[in-house]
This record gives structure tokens, sequence and C-alpha cells, in this order.
């Protein structure tokens, strides 16, 4: 292990007092023992002196790069990722993006994977840059070398989208990633569509959805739900209609998901008509409505005086030993008082204080798919 420490040594310009103190470090093939020092203060110390030597484009030559290399593949397996990463951190904050990503995907040919992290530093400075190319490159190195992306590179990515009007790039890029990994390209491209949606930046989103009519993986469940989950939070109220019927042309059956989508939606911009025949729809499609979809509506049919169907709704769902929430109390009780039916509302206002400790929290808002 003195190769590797003169190696550490030489890449980050290290004086010969702080090799001196490096040297006093004793390694073995599985366990780190320290005299004066551990690894860890090392590479911090490293790190730091780092931030001293000038990583401009000119001045980092293949002999640094290679040296560089040659510290991560000669480190200790427990110390491999720090190394590699905070080379990744330094080259990115003096903003030698192109010699990171290189450093990056030179340990890649010697099987040697920083994990997401390192590539994920390069996709917020490319961001920062608004240089496309090089978060484009990134994204489809990290790709190939992780078999499961995290969302947070996902969502690195859409951000560095956020900048640019260039919906060439972006297109080229999901096509690209798309056939690199396809057959599972339907995930990541529903990934990808999710992340953009996720950011505000719905029109690329949508863009992204209408391309893969080009591409070899075609919209699937998730893919319809999560565009009529963004078309809705635009307030694109007839295009998320529009898609619902797309969806069920294509042969693609809408679940729970769909439909609360769609009701909770509706309920929200006050198309409470539209609420009621999406409803019918849903128990006709043979969908149990959960406690969302009552939630959805109750509130409706309160909103539009038709209590009578919000109290309908409300006792079937007790029935089915769904627990309503304090919302759906709530919202019958406003309901109830502004038709002068107070002495009721006060009735239920007991109930729901008297079953607070049973009521429905945030967690059985969430349904997941058997």
């Amino acid at each position: 292990m003195r190769n590797f420490v003169n190696v550490v040594a030489r890449s980050f310009s290290l004086s010969s007092s702080l090799l001196s103190h490096l040297h006093k470090v004793q390694f073995s093939p599985r366990k780190i023992s320290p005299h004066l020092a551990t690894i860890t203060e090392v590479i911090d110390h490293c790190k730091r002196l780092t931030t001293r030597v000038s990583f401009d484009e000119g001045e980092v030559k293949d002999d640094n790069l290679n040296q560089m290399i040659n510290a991560v593949e000669n480190a200790p397996e427990s110390a491999t990722r720090k190394i590699g990463t905070a080379y990744v951190h330094n080259l990115c904050k003096a903003g030698n993006l192109f010699t990171a990503v290189r450093l990056l995907q030179s340990l890649c040919d010697k099987n040697i994977f920083l994990g997401p992290s390192a590539y994920n530093i390069i996709l917020v400075a490319a961001s920062e840059k608004n240089d496309i190319a090089i978060l484009s490159q990134v994204f489809k190195d990290l790709i190939v070398s992780c078999q499961s992306l995290p969302s947070t590179s996902y969502l690195k990515l859409a951000r560095g989208f956020v900048k640019t009007n260039d919906d060439v790039q972006l297109l080229r890029l999901v096509k690209e990633v798309s056939e690199m990994t396809f057959p599972s390209s339907m995930m990541v491209v529903n990934r990808i569509i999710f992340a953009f949606a996720e950011c505000g930046q719905f029109d690329k989103a949508l863009l992204i959805f209408k391309q893969m009519e080009n591409l070899k993986c075609k919209p699937d469940l998730v893919t319809y739900n999560t565009v009529l989950d963004l078309l809705g939070h635009a307030g694109r109220i007839d295009e998320m209609l529009c898609e619902f019927a797309s969806m069920k042309e294509a042969g693609i059956l809408p679940d729970f998901i769909s439909y609360n989508t769609l009701l909770n939606q509706l309920w929200k911009v006050g198309r409470l008509d539209l609420c009621s025949v999406y409803s019918r729809d849903m128990v006709e499609s043979g969908i149990e409505p959960d406690l969302l979809t009552y939630t959805a509506l109750i509130g409706s049919f309160g909103q539009s005086g038709n209590i009578e169907e919000s109290l309908r709704l409300f006792n079937e769902m007790k029935t089915k030993q769904i627990r309503p929430s304090i919302y759906i109390y709530r919202s019958l009780i406003a309901s109830l008082k502004k038709m002068g039916k107070v002495e009721l509302a006060m009735t239920l206002l007991e109930e729901m204080n008297a079953s607070m400790s049973n009521l429905a929290g945030h967690k059985d808002f969430k349904r997941t798919r058997k």
C-alpha cells in the first residue's frame, strides 16, 4: 500500500511533510490500522488540499488524470469511493467537468464504479453551467453503470433542462436511453416523465410522452396515470379527460389511481357533474371506491348541494369498514351547516370528536396495487 500513498500524494500535490504523515499510516489488505491518523482523516486532509490545486482544463493533463485513476485503483477497498468522489467533487468545483467525466469513464473501464453520488455531482454541475451535452452523457453513463438508478438522479437530470428550450437534445437523449435500456426502457422513460413533472416542467414531460409513439416502448398504465396527474395539477382538465379517453381506446384499463386522479382534480376545479359520471364509470368497471374516492365524492356532492347523496356515501363507506378521515367529517359538517341542517351537523361533530383516535390518517390514503 506504500504505492497507494505515493500515488495519492502525487495526485493531490501533497507537501513532503504530509507525505511523511501518510507513510505513518499502516494498511493491510482488509483492514486499515492507523498509528498517527486514520485513512479518513488523511483523505479529508487531501480533499482540503485539492482546493489549493488548479484543476483548470489546460492544467489537468493525461499524466494528472492517470495519477487520479491510479490513486483510486490502488486504494484500499473501503476508501475507493471516497477518494474517487473527492476527485470528482474538486474537478467540478473548479469547473473542469470534462475531466471529471473522463475520470468516471476510465474507472468504469477498469470495472470501478463510484456509485450514483459521484455522477450526481457532475449532473448538478452540468445543470449549473447549462451544459446539456455533459448532462446527457453522464446520465447515459450512469444508466450503463447502474442497474437501478435512485430517484435523485432522475430529478437532477430534469432540473438540468430547466434553463433550456432545446427540445431536440431532450428528445434525442430520451430516444438513446430507451434504446440503451430496451426491453426495460418503459420503466426508465416513465421515471424520466415523472421527474420532469415533479420539477414542474409539464410541457417537457408531455413532449416525452408524445414522443413515445416513435419509440419501441409504448405508454402503459403507469405512463397514463402520471400524465393524468400532471395535467390535473396543471389545471388542464380537458386535456386530462382527453388522455383518459385515449388510454381506454388504446386498450389500457384504468385502475383506482386513474379514477381517483380524475375525481379529485374534477372536484378541485368544480366540475361536479363529471364527478358523478366518472364515479359511475368506476363502479361499472368493477373498481371498488377507497378512502380517496369517497373523500372526493362526498365533497363533490356536498358542494353541489346534494347533501343526501353525501350522507349516503358516508354511511356506505362505514358499512364497508372504510374509516372516515377528519377531512370527510369537516366537509360534511360544513355542507350541513350551509344547508341549514345545524342539528345534524352538531351530531356529526360530536361523533367526530368521540372517534378522533380512530380516524383515518395520511397513510390510509395510500393504496397499493394488488
